[in-house]
Protein backbone atom coordinates (compact mmCIF):
# COMPACT_ATOMS: atom_id res chain seq x y z
CA UNK A 1 0.00 0.00 0.00
CA UNK A 2 1.44 3.37 -0.68
CA UNK A 3 2.13 6.29 1.58
CA UNK A 4 -0.46 8.74 1.59
CA UNK A 5 0.47 11.73 -1.27
CA UNK A 6 1.20 14.37 1.65
CA UNK A 7 3.81 12.00 3.06
CA UNK A 8 6.17 12.88 -0.03
CA UNK A 9 7.64 15.83 -0.39
CA UNK A 10 6.32 17.13 -4.48
CA UNK A 11 8.63 16.83 -6.87
CA UNK A 12 8.39 17.39 -10.87
CA UNK A 13 8.03 14.04 -11.78
CA UNK A 14 4.90 13.71 -9.36
CA UNK A 15 3.34 16.26 -11.17
CA UNK A 16 4.18 14.91 -14.85
CA UNK A 17 2.84 11.42 -13.46
CA UNK A 18 -0.26 13.37 -12.78
CA UNK A 19 -0.60 15.39 -15.36
CA UNK A 20 -0.40 12.57 -17.58
CA UNK A 21 -3.48 10.24 -16.14
CA UNK A 22 -5.21 13.80 -16.33
CA UNK A 23 -4.65 14.85 -20.03
CA UNK A 24 -5.25 11.22 -20.77
CA UNK A 25 -8.51 11.27 -19.36
CA UNK A 26 -9.11 14.96 -20.82
CA UNK A 27 -8.13 13.48 -24.29
CA UNK A 28 -11.21 11.30 -24.45
CA UNK A 29 -12.95 14.79 -24.31
CA UNK A 30 -11.32 15.97 -26.99
CA UNK A 31 -12.77 12.78 -28.71
CA UNK A 32 -16.39 13.72 -28.08
CA UNK A 33 -15.46 17.22 -29.79
CA UNK A 34 -14.00 15.24 -33.22
CA UNK A 35 -17.14 12.82 -32.83
CA UNK A 36 -19.47 16.32 -32.56
CA UNK A 37 -17.18 17.25 -35.45
CA UNK A 38 -18.30 14.93 -37.63
CA UNK A 39 -22.04 14.61 -36.30
CA UNK A 40 -22.22 18.01 -37.56
CA UNK A 41 -20.31 17.97 -40.71
CA UNK A 42 -22.93 15.11 -41.59
CA UNK A 43 -25.99 17.20 -40.20
CA UNK A 44 -25.42 19.65 -42.91
CA UNK A 45 -24.31 22.98 -43.39
CA UNK A 46 -26.48 25.10 -40.72
CA UNK A 47 -25.46 22.54 -38.12
CA UNK A 48 -21.63 23.14 -39.19
CA UNK A 49 -21.89 26.78 -39.11
CA UNK A 50 -22.92 26.70 -35.74
CA UNK A 51 -20.46 23.91 -34.54
CA UNK A 52 -17.45 26.24 -36.01
CA UNK A 53 -18.79 29.30 -34.56
CA UNK A 54 -19.14 27.61 -30.96
CA UNK A 55 -15.50 26.36 -31.50
CA UNK A 56 -14.53 29.68 -32.27
CA UNK A 57 -15.61 31.23 -29.74
CA UNK A 58 -13.09 32.79 -26.88
CA UNK A 59 -14.36 29.50 -24.77
CA UNK A 60 -14.27 27.27 -27.55
CA UNK A 61 -10.43 28.65 -28.50
CA UNK A 62 -9.37 28.17 -24.94
CA UNK A 63 -10.76 24.33 -24.50
CA UNK A 64 -8.87 23.66 -28.13
CA UNK A 65 -5.88 25.26 -26.33
CA UNK A 66 -6.11 23.51 -23.86
CA UNK A 67 -6.92 20.04 -25.94
CA UNK A 68 -3.82 21.02 -28.46
CA UNK A 69 -1.61 21.14 -25.01
CA UNK A 70 -2.77 17.83 -23.88
CA UNK A 71 -1.93 16.16 -26.95
CA UNK A 72 1.07 17.51 -27.26
CA UNK A 73 2.02 16.68 -23.47
CA UNK A 74 0.83 13.11 -23.54
CA UNK A 75 3.23 12.91 -26.78
CA UNK A 76 5.93 13.76 -24.92
CA UNK A 77 5.96 12.30 -21.45
CA UNK A 78 4.43 8.84 -23.52
CA UNK A 79 7.75 8.95 -25.23
CA UNK A 80 9.64 9.19 -22.40
CA UNK A 81 7.52 6.32 -20.96
CA UNK A 82 8.72 4.43 -23.98
CA UNK A 83 12.10 5.56 -23.39
CA UNK A 84 12.17 4.30 -19.59
CA UNK A 85 10.16 1.16 -20.79
CA UNK A 86 14.03 0.49 -22.30
CA UNK A 87 15.62 0.80 -19.28
CA UNK A 88 17.15 3.97 -19.93
CA UNK A 89 16.62 7.62 -18.13
CA UNK A 90 15.52 5.95 -14.96
CA UNK A 91 17.82 7.84 -12.34
CA UNK A 92 16.46 10.89 -10.43
CA UNK A 93 18.73 13.33 -12.37
CA UNK A 94 17.49 11.67 -15.76
CA UNK A 95 13.85 11.81 -14.87
CA UNK A 96 14.08 14.89 -13.23
CA UNK A 97 15.40 16.92 -16.72
CA UNK A 98 13.10 14.46 -18.99
CA UNK A 99 10.48 15.98 -17.11
CA UNK A 100 11.73 19.44 -17.71
CA UNK A 101 11.83 18.36 -21.69
CA UNK A 102 8.28 17.14 -21.41
CA UNK A 103 7.03 20.46 -20.46
CA UNK A 104 9.64 22.69 -22.32
CA UNK A 105 8.30 20.32 -25.79
CA UNK A 106 4.73 20.94 -25.03
CA UNK A 107 4.75 24.77 -24.63
CA UNK A 108 6.60 25.12 -28.00
CA UNK A 109 4.48 22.91 -29.48
CA UNK A 110 1.99 24.07 -28.37
CA UNK A 111 2.91 27.58 -29.20
CA UNK A 112 4.41 26.54 -32.46
CA UNK A 113 1.19 24.55 -33.56
CA UNK A 114 -1.10 27.94 -32.91
CA UNK A 115 1.26 30.18 -33.99
CA UNK A 116 1.19 28.42 -37.77
CA UNK A 117 -3.08 28.44 -37.52
CA UNK A 118 -2.92 31.70 -36.28
CA UNK A 119 -0.49 33.08 -39.27
CA UNK A 120 -2.42 30.41 -41.85
CA UNK A 121 -6.06 32.39 -41.14
CA UNK A 122 -7.19 29.24 -39.68
CA UNK A 123 -7.80 31.33 -36.14
CA UNK A 124 -9.60 34.24 -37.71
Amino acid sequence: MSPHVQVWRWHVTMLTSILHRVTGCGLYLGGLILAAWAVSLAAGPETYATFKALLGSPLGKVVMLGMSASVFYHLANGVRHLVWDFGHGLGKESATASSYMVFGFTIAATAAAWAIAYMSGALA
